[in-house]
């Protein structure tokens, strides 16, 4: 709303020596306050917590790392894409596998990749990586299952798949490739590095969410303008303060 000024309030301006150019611009300047405090007003009804969605992206990105942690179907994914002989083809920046055009030139058939995606399934998950190891621990239980899938692909390769000598060259990178995708999972939880690191993600998140739980209830309080102390409107008493 526009200031009005009442001609007494204008008469006791001019009695103590301000001009009429300084009353104008007084009055200009108090407008121009109503209007900043209005709006102050409505930004803050609408959102009580500048740092709400600055808080709220926080929260998100919190969240979505915490659950990219734990996410571990694509590792599965990708080792079962190999142990099928899959070809991968990338396409702008997106991974595409196809079936090979001759399935007899796979070094494993059906049941050799499914009895090797069971071992896996037992150790890629998120009971091992939020384990607590030691580094002692990784190695030998690397090792151990290196050595049992070693035997299993040993005592059951003609089962599996590898029917012939060139397809049993491919025996040692098979074993190779599955025993380095165990051993990062083990690793993952040397220590309890993996856990330690999930639980302060959560406790980020929490707090980002509590932040904004109280900016929602207490708001902080919008930032306000104080008027020139020439402003000849202070003397005017309460009214226009």
């Amino acid at each position: 709303m526009p200031v009005q000024l009442s001609a007494n309030d204008i008469q006791d301006l001019k009695q103590q020596g301000f001009s009429d150019a300084e009353i104008s611009k007084a009055v200009r300047e108090l407008e121009s306050e109503e209007l900043q405090g209005s709006y102050n007003s409505t930004k803050g009804q609408g959102n009580p917590n500048p740092n709400a969605s600055h808080s709220g992206f926080n929260s998100r990105v919190s969240d979505d790392v915490a659950r990219w942690q734990l996410e571990l179907n694509d590792i599965l994914e990708k080792a079962e894409h190999v142990l099928k002989g899959d070809v991968v083809t990338f396409e702008n920046g997106s991974t595409i596998w196809t079936t090979r055009d001759d399935p007899e030139k796979n070094t494993l058939n059906d049941y050799g990749v499914q009895l090797i995606m069971k071992c896996l399934a037992m150790y890629i998950n998120r009971n091992t990586i939020l384990s607590d190891f030691t580094g002692e621990e990784v190695r030998y239980k690397t090792l151990d299952f290196a050595k049992e899938l070693n035997n299993l692909i040993f005592m059951k390769s003609e089962e599996m798949g590898m029917d012939n000598e060139d397809k049993r060259k491919e025996y040692p990178m098979i074993i190779r490739e599955m025993a380095d995708i165990v051993h990062s999972a083990y690793a993952r939880a040397k220590d309890g590095k993996e856990r330690e690191s999930y639980r302060k993600m959560i406790t980020v998140s929490q707090q980002n969410q509590a932040q904004q739980m109280m900016g929602g209830q207490g708001g902080v309080p919008p930032v306000t303008q104080k008027r020139g102390i020439l402003n000849p409107a202070r003397y005017l008493g309460s009214k226009y303060k």
